[in-house]
Formats: C-alpha cells, sequence, structure tokens
C-alpha cells in the first residue's frame, strides 16, 4: 500500500483548506491514482511557528502503479495548481503532500531540484501524521524502524497527543 499525506493551512481561489484538500483528492483520481481509504480530517497548530494558520490534515491510502518518482511528479503538480507557493521552509501554504510510504521500501530519490526520502523522514514524530495514518491502517509498520503506529504515538509528547483535533467539515 502506498500512503499519502495531505495538509493546507491557507485558502486558495478555490476555496478553503478542507476545500484544498478535497480537490487535490480528486485531481489524484482524475491523474488515474485510485483512493483506497481515507483519514478523517485533524486540526493541529502550525510548526514552528503557532502563531501562523493552523493545519488540516488528512492520510490516504492508494493503489498505483506509478514509479516513487511519477507519483511524486503528480503530487507536485497538484500542489502547483492549488497556487502552492514554495517560500521559506515551514511557510503557510494552500496544499502540501508527501510521500509517507511506498509499498514498505526505504526510498531515496531526486525529483526536478528535491531530494526525497521515503519513509517521510520526520513522519514518525509528527502528530498530524500519525493519528490519521493509525484510522486508516491500525496495522502499520514503519518501513526503517519496524515500530508499530500505536508505539510511535506513544512516544509523542504529552503536548503532541493533546494538540491534534479531528474535526467535521463545516
Amino acid at each position: 500500500m502506498i500512503f499519502i499525506a495531505l495538509g493546507s493551512n491557507l485558502n486558495s481561489n478555490f476555496g478553503n483548506k478542507f476545500d484544498n484538500i478535497n480537490l487535490a483528492i480528486k485531481y489524484m483520481q482524475d491523474y488515474g491514482i485510485e483512493i483506497v481509504n481515507r483519514s478523517s480530517f485533524y486540526e493541529t497548530s502550525s510548526y514552528p511557528n503557532k502563531n501562523d494558520p493552523k493545519f488540516i490534515n488528512v492520510v490516504v491510502s492508494i493503489r498505483s502503479e506509478l514509479s516513487p518518482i511519477m507519483l511524486m511528479s503528480y503530487l507536485i503538480l497538484i500542489e502547483n495548481k492549488l497556487e502552492r507557493k514554495r517560500g521559506k521552509k515551514n511557510d503557510p501554504r494552500t496544499c502540501d503532500i508527501d510521500i509517507l510510504d511506498f509499498k514498505g521500501k526505504v526510498l531515496n530519490f531526486k525529483f526536478e531540484d528535491f531530494d526525497f526520502t521515503v519513509p517521510h523522514k520526520k513522519m514518525a514524530n509528527r502528530n498530524f501524521v500519525l493519528f490519521p495514518l493509525k484510522e486508516i491502517s491500525q496495522n502499520w509498520i514503519h518501513p526503517n524502524t519496524k515500530e508499530n503506529i500505536d508505539t510511535l504515538i506513544q512516544k509523542l509528547s504529552d503536548e503532541d497527543k493533546n494538540s491534534i483535533l479531528k474535526v467535521n467539515k463545516n
């Protein structure tokens, strides 16, 4: 299985943060990427600047015969369609899409000017990835550390465990 994280903390010309994520998922389907499962929406504070707008996050599981590089090319295209501006690291953005896990493989690859590591390097420390991932894959195992999702969530700080909120779209 392939797991993808989507996040948004800025509105776009297409709508609000929820709309951005829903549209990104629709675009994935338009490119022939099969959505197998989808988490609820989760809200978290921005990192590292908690004064930036809060993020809405989702994790989806997908099926695709695309290579990791081709998949990433589509995901970057979708980010660009949704008006993502690449400024400083961690700046607010309309859409952020990451490959969390590609069929349980450990991968490093380059696309355009970007270097990618799969599984995502920091995913084991991110509540906005782990909680929605657990919702759709309760037995997920980290390809590098071989730790299960429950162990990774237990390792989060109390603040991280308590600062994530499952939300319904208004």
